[in-house]
């Protein structure tokens, strides 16, 4: 057991999901003594109150102009209906959750009074719920009063399957969301929940105001003008936002917080790309803050010896992977492409399967692309450490992949493509527009032709990748291609919502405004089947056993192909201060506390 393993024990204490007295026993056989264990419970204990980095502001705002960039800009800021990161990160600005995730995966508080645990009575034994007490004195951003009404309203919202909502999973299986007063809510889960910090929790835990939104609950929900214009309790107030390019905040004189935030005035710039998002603030010091810089090393290191700034890596659950389409992308039943009615051609082969697997050479992506950003793995799931598969390993071989074709019958024609029964082994590849996934791309086609697999690669502009335009035909979540590339990480240090991406409830589909996680439109019942058990089953050991069943299953059955286990990664002013990245929530989780060292 590492370092990791270690904090992911004292995280799992932290959250009651694992008892102070297993969790000493667990210490003393790898050989510590109990006082030891207790010290470090109790380290645990201070690191997740309010973070001090030895800067104490006396008073609230005077640092001028804070500018980030997000190169793949946010396209709305509701938080409930966030395609990607870019749209979660560009709704932090303005919304809050009632905790947020630290570099350690400890809860931190933000919009909670403190956080529930069994010592305070907050988390009940049989895991069946868990209250919350919110702190007092927050007001939203128009000066209505943030009270346990928002919270009953937000799991309304969200869990309406006519609202088509993307946090529907972290709502859905909340029985009731109780007001016990204007600052008490008890959360009553249908089942055993040992993931119960999801709800209202990190970057699907934003809390959006019920007084503008409770007339656009349903069917209206995309008609609501605070989708673009939002009203929320965060360190700064909206003042602008085009989609696809900026995102323009002032100071919250009434922030909840005393003495912050530090800047007056917040700019999120979208556009260009993470190369020339590195230089901004590695070399020119333009720009105070980049966010995910998908950049060769190598090219890094270069920018950060212009003195300026400097690369901040946070290690989380990213996964830069391969998805396979299980429906016919090119085929359209009642005005739907990739319609789960549908099969394709040849991609449900398992031989073209697992030809596939292994001409996809993780070591030289990695080291040529990534290095010291990632690390080459099998594994779809990788972080927390617990929930982590042994039982995979990767491969590349050409010979191997020629090997498993010819023997199921795929023959090659004159053109060197391989076919059987009137189809052609012709894919299309598609995935954003960044260097580095386009050399990936490259690599992949390479491998490809040599075992007789035509590739044809499509690279789409990050703002209509990511986009959550219903309308849009070139999004991952509508995946009208064969093959597709991109990162997608758990977002939280619990694998339940991160693992839904393969059952058959989260299948993205016209019918749901392509808003739902399962783009691969895979379908298993046993792995539906381990997903449910996992949501009610509250012994540590026996839950982490069955999420390396389910990484085992969409692995083996080459649902994915995993390239690189991905690190956050983003370049730091060297003046700016107080970032404290974390790898299980939004980069902007501790924005409020953001200062520039003069």
């Amino acid at each position: 057991m590492d370092e990791r393993d270690i904090h992911g024990l004292i995280a799992d204490v932290r959250a009651s999901r694992l008892s102070r007295r297993n969790f000493t026993r667990i210490m003393v056989g790898l050989g510590l003594t109990a006082p030891l264990a207790a010290q470090m419970l109790g380290a645990a204990a201070v690191a997740a109150q309010p973070r001090a980095d030895g800067f104490t502001p006396t008073r609230r705002g005077g640092g001028g102009q804070l500018k980030v960039l997000w190169w793949q800009a946010p396209t709305l800021l509701n938080p409930h209906f966030a395609v990607g990161t870019k749209d979660q990160d560009g709704s932090r600005v303005f919304y809050e959750p009632l905790a947020a995730f630290d570099p350690e995966a400890n809860l931190f508080p933000i919009l909670a009074q403190e956080i529930p645990t069994l010592e305070n009575g907050g988390v009940a034994r049989d895991g069946k719920s868990v209250t919350w007490k919110l702190k007092r004195g927050v007001s939203w951003h128009d000066g209505k009063p943030f009270t346990a009404d928002d919270l009953v309203f937000n799991w309304e919202y969200a869990a309406d399957p006519a609202t088509a909502a993307v946090t529907i999973t972290t709502y859905r299986d909340i029985e009731r969301v109780e007001k016990l007063d204007n600052y008490t809510v008890k959360l009553a889960f249908k089942n055993p929940t040992p993931f119960w910090f999801d709800a209202f929790c990190g970057a699907r835990g934003m809390i959006i105001p019920k007084h503008l939104f409770q007339a656009f609950k349903g069917d209206r929900s995309r008609e609501a003008p605070t989708n673009l214009k939002p009203v929320g309790t965060g360190p700064y107030r909206f003042v602008d936002f085009r989609p696809g390019d900026l995102v323009r905040g002032e100071i919250n004189p009434a922030y909840h917080v005393s003495n912050r935030p530090f800047f007056d005035q917040f700019e999120m710039k979208g556009g260009g790309d993470a190369a020339s998002a590195a230089r901004a603030v590695l070399q020119t010091g333009e720009y105070d803050f980049a966010w995910n810089l998908q950049v060769a090393d190598e090219v890094l290191k270069r920018s950060e010896q212009g003195g300026k700034g400097h690369v901040d890596i946070a290690t989380g659950g990213g996964i830069e992977h391969i998805q396979l389409n299980n429906t016919d992308p090119w085929k359209e039943v009642d005005g739907e492409r990739s319609s789960i009615k549908t099969t394709h051609p040849f991609l449900t082969d398992p031989a073209v399967r697992s030809a596939l697997n292994v001409l996809v050479d993780r070591g030289a992506i990695h080291e040529e692309l990534y290095g010291r950003l990632g690390q080459a793995t099998p594994n779809f799931l990788n972080g927390p450490t617990r929930f982590r598969s042994p039982n995979m390993r990767w491969e590349f071989s050409i010979d191997k992949a020629n090997q498993i074709l010819e023997a199921a019958g795929w023959k090659r024609g004159a053109d060197g493509v391989r076919a059987k029964d009137g189809k052609r082994l012709k894919v299309v590849f598609q995935t954003s527009i960044n260097p580095e996934r386009q050399k990936t791309q490259a690599i992949v086609k390479q491998a490809c032709a040599k075992a007789g697999i035509d590739v044809e690669l499509k690279s789409v502009v990050a703002s209509v990748f990511f986009s959550s335009d219903v309308a849009n035909p070139d999004t991952y979540t509508k995946f009208y291609t064969d093959l597709q590339m991109y990162n997608v990480g758990p977002g939280a240090p619990d694998p339940q919502t991160f693992m839904s991406n393969f059952t058959s409830m989260e299948i993205c589909s016209k019918e749901n405004k392509w808003a739902r996680r399962n783009t691969t439109r895979w379908r298993s019942e046993e792995y539906d089947r381990l997903w449910k058990a996992a949501e009610s089953e509250m012994d540590p050991a026996k839950r982490a056993a069955l999420f390396i069943r389910m990484n085992d299953m969409v692995t083996q059955n080459v649902v994915v192909i995993p390239i690189v286990w991905r690190n956050s990664v983003s370049g730091v002013s060297n003046r700016l201060k107080g970032t404290d990245l974390s790898g299980w929530d939004s980069y902007l989780w501790r924005l409020a506390y953001w200062y520039r060292q003069s």
